[in-house]
């Protein structure tokens, strides 16, 4: 038997309730996609994995079913996609979102730029530093965080986005409400970056739809206030594939393209240690989702768990280390405190991986 034959051990047979998925297999430069992962699960059992080549997926999908065939088909067809654009920036790079959090109480950075004109010059250095986006947010969601009002939220971010987007800045603006989306989009926000994946606001879905901002969909379990009391899953990476492929469904019957939304597993939200190790190792499935995918890991607890305890500002080189793992399984946005750190580490990275390096930008 070949590699590539259905009936090898490889490609098992798949029952007609089994829900498939496909990780890539990326090697460290990323420049070959011939591997896969084959997750298969059923209900009320746990999920099988294998490792699969190309020529398996090819063969074997022609045996299965028509609705294995077809959703295969369709992961497939995401994962080959060519990379695409956001507010005119390529993805084929990835690229950096800086955190401006104009808050008071955030986990890392609560009011270092809570004053507006503090967050105004951190959001141009961030800029000067190698970010290619800056995300503006009024309201922590930090675990066991409550939110402030609307009328506060907006005197947080407006003053701030009105001020860096003439400066030619790429902002996004990160929040649940439609109201604040609403405003800072109108201020020059050019992104939604909603953590609850525009379910927190029964106005933020249609208020999107009607907008031609891209809208980043989040996983989150249950809210800031709640999200750290005993996260549980049946499978943290499935279960939050299937919630972010029923939210993408979601946003495209209300109008709004798959190529407008981006899409971020959650790291720290509602997620224990272990739940946010094994998303990264399986962080190449959710390309099969088909949208540019983003992660924020910067700074989170998980790091510190890792380590020796270190406090948030202590964290950088964990959060690069972790970020450099990102990018290197196809991860195109990662948005982190510390800008100019990463971009330096994304810099030596992509030179490492680069079949021509220009010796006279060294």
């Amino acid at each position: 038997m070949t590699a590539s034959s259905p009936h090898d051990k490889a490609w098992p047979e798949i029952g007609a309730d089994a829900r498939v998925y496909l990780r890539p297999v990326i090697p460290a430069n990323g420049l070959s996609l011939d591997q896969f992962e084959l997750i298969l699960s059923s209900s009320g059992g746990r999920a099988t994995r294998r490792r699969v080549s190309r020529g398996d997926v090819e063969a074997g999908a022609a045996q299965a079913g028509a609705a294995a065939r077809q959703r295969i088909a369709e992961q497939m067809a995401r994962i080959d996609a060519a990379a695409g654009t956001i507010c005119g920036i390529g993805l084929r790079q990835p690229r950096i979102m800086g955190v401006l959090n104009v808050t008071p109480d955030s986990f890392s950075d609560g009011g270092k730029h809570y004053d507006s004109r503090a967050a105004i010059d951190a959001g141009m250095a961030m800029h000067q530093a190698g970010a290619h986006i800056i995300d503006v947010g009024g309201v922590s969601t930090r675990p066991g965080s409550s939110a402030p009002g609307e009328a506060e939220e907006l005197a947080r971010v407006l003053p701030v986005i009105e001020a860096l987007a003439p400066a030619g800045l790429i902002l996004s603006v990160d929040t649940r409400r439609a109201a604040v989306m609403d405003a800072a989009l109108k201020a020059g926000a050019k992104i939604i970056n909603d953590v609850s994946a525009l379910t927190a606001d029964p106005a933020s879905l249609g208020l999107a739809a009607g907008r031609a901002a891209p809208v980043i969909l989040m996983h989150m379990q249950g809210s800031p206030e709640s999200m750290q009391k005993a996260p549980a899953y049946g499978d943290v990476s499935l279960d939050i594939f299937d919630y972010l492929e029923a939210r993408i469904a979601v946003c495209e019957t209300a109008g709004i393209p798959r190529q407008r939304l981006i899409v971020d597993p959650g790291i720290g939200f509602g997620k224990t240690a272990a739940h946010n190790l094994q998303i990264l190792r399986d962080i190449s499935l959710f390309r099969a989702l088909g949208c540019a995918l983003m992660i924020g890991l910067s700074r989170k607890y998980f790091i510190a768990r890792l380590s020796a305890g270190e406090a948030a500002e202590a964290r950088m080189a964990g959060s690069v280390a972790g970020a450099l793992y990102a990018i290197s399984q196809g991860v195109q946005i990662v948005r982190v405190h510390d800008v100019r750190e990463t971009a330096q580490a994304f810099k030596v990275w992509q030179a490492i991986n680069s079949d021509v390096l220009d010796t006279e930008s060294t």
